[in-house]
């Protein structure tokens, strides 16, 4: 037996729009349904984002921080910041030193914030600006490398694949047949909307850390 001996399935946003719209039991035969379907293509992207880590989403970046700094911007693509290390490169090797998540009222209640020296600690503004606030402030140059959540691109143009791992093409075509379902089929949004949160919980429970991590209990007192 022969094998098509490739593993590039994929699909455009035609195709995609196309696929959910059989779903529902029609055939896209106007701009108009196509330019919707994008439209509900990038609300649920952003739906996506507000349900968890999409590991595919998370990279590494690097942010160069000088003598003074204790507010530095951040991408404008960042969701979030899930951890965080300061890189001090005056060594050879340069040496990573882990850095503290605190919450807005910790830093807050940080009584001079100018202080200078290695930051031990940083605060995520995650507003549509999002900044990241360091504690202490830097006493020379160092690196910020951080790994963050970023969003998920856009549909774009139609002839595009989209920004998602392959992983997820079953939950996405499931979840865009749902959400036009609410425009031009409510009929069928029960059994769409079901079809669709099992899609996704099935993709999200794949879509984690394998890592093996241990438990130590404590028989202290």
């Amino acid at each position: 037996m022969t094998t098509s001996g490739t593993t590039a399935f994929d699909l455009d946003i035609d195709d995609l729009v196309e696929e959910a719209y059989e779903r529902l039991g029609m055939r896209m035969t106007s701009g108009n349904q196509l330019k919707t379907a994008r439209r509900s293509l990038n609300l649920l992207f952003l739906d996506w984002a507000n349900r968890g880590l999409n590991l595919w989403t998370i990279e590494q970046a690097v942010l160069p921080i000088v003598q003074g700094d204790n507010e530095v911007a951040l991408p404008l693509d960042t969701v979030n910041v899930l951890t965080a290390v300061i890189r001090d490169s005056s060594t050879s090797p340069s040496v990573d030193i882990t850095i503290d998540r605190i919450s807005r009222a910790e830093y807050l209640n940080v009584p001079n914030k100018t202080t200078e020296a290695r930051p031990a600690q940083f605060y995520i503004e995650r507003t549509n600006t999002p900044k990241v606030y360091l504690y202490p402030a830097a006493d020379k140059s160092y690196n910020l490398v951080y790994y963050r959540i970023r969003r998920i691109q856009d549909a774009g143009d139609y002839t595009n694949t989209t920004d998602v791992n392959f992983r997820f093409l079953p939950c996405m075509v499931a979840g865009l047949s749902y959400y036009l379902s609410l425009k031009f089929a409510p009929d069928r949004v029960g059994a769409l909307k079901q079809i669709y949160e099992e899609e996704f919980a099935r993709a999200a429970a794949e879509d984690r850390d394998t890592a093996s991590f241990f438990i130590v209990p404590d028989v202290g007192y």
